[in-house]
């Protein structure tokens, strides 16, 4: 069998939604998937490894890569910087794996001008209730904290239409299923399937 080029998926949502825990399982079932490891410029915290939670790099080394033009999306968090490799998912790509970007709304418009043809996948949760409830957590924050998290969320959410797939995360099984069933039905798609089954098809035809 052939090799088709892998897809460019961004995954965005709301903290609360369920995304990490999603992505996570959907890595556990597909071997054909890998989430990419974003650059940044904060110091490793206990237990993180270089090139597997994050690829660490000084504020010089950072600058230098956009000076490139070498991310495909980055920004400033709390004055820490993080980005995603151009050069690294590119390769990914041609090798026929999947990349998920797990990157918020505001670089999913920044990758989508470098890669149109990335899909984009946005995860909500299954009512307001239950995202304050998740938000809440361990009962342990600020009814001011957590009206800060709610409000933060409904920003987000607020660009869910820009997304190409919507999934909403109730039953974690079931929104597990529909996300594998987006990559799944991608692969299925004609121009995949010709490149991927081409000896199969001169053999039939």
């Amino acid at each position: 069998m052939q090799k088709a080029q892998g897809t460019l998926y961004i995954i965005s949502a709301p903290s609360g939604a369920g995304k990490t825990s999603l992505v996570k399982a959907l890595l556990e079932q597909d071997a054909k998937v890998r989430v990419s490891v974003s650059h940044t410029t904060r110091a490793p915290r206990d237990g993180e490894v270089d090139g597997v939670a994050y690829n660490f790099v000084s504020l010089a080394e950072f600058d230098q890569v956009i000076d490139a033009g070498q991310f495909l999306e980055y920004a400033e968090v709390f004055t820490n910087k993080y980005g995603t490799s151009k050069l690294w998912v590119e390769e990914q790509l041609a090798a026929g794996i999947d990349v998920i970007l797990e990157i918020d709304w505001q670089g999913a418009q920044q990758v989508r001008e470098k890669m149109p043809n990335a899909l984009s996948i946005f995860i909500l949760p299954p009512s307001r209730a239950e995202l304050e409830r998740r938000l809440t957590g361990r009962g342990t924050d600020s009814a001011e904290i957590i009206a800060g998290r709610m409000s933060q969320a409904e920003s987000e959410m607020s660009h869910f239409g820009e997304f190409d797939y919507l999934v909403i995360n109730d039953q974690f099984g079931e929104a597990l299923n529909q996300l594998q069933a987006i990559f799944t039905a991608n692969r299925l798609k004609m121009g995949v399937q010709t490149a991927v089954q081409k000896s199969l098809l001169e053999d039939l035809l």
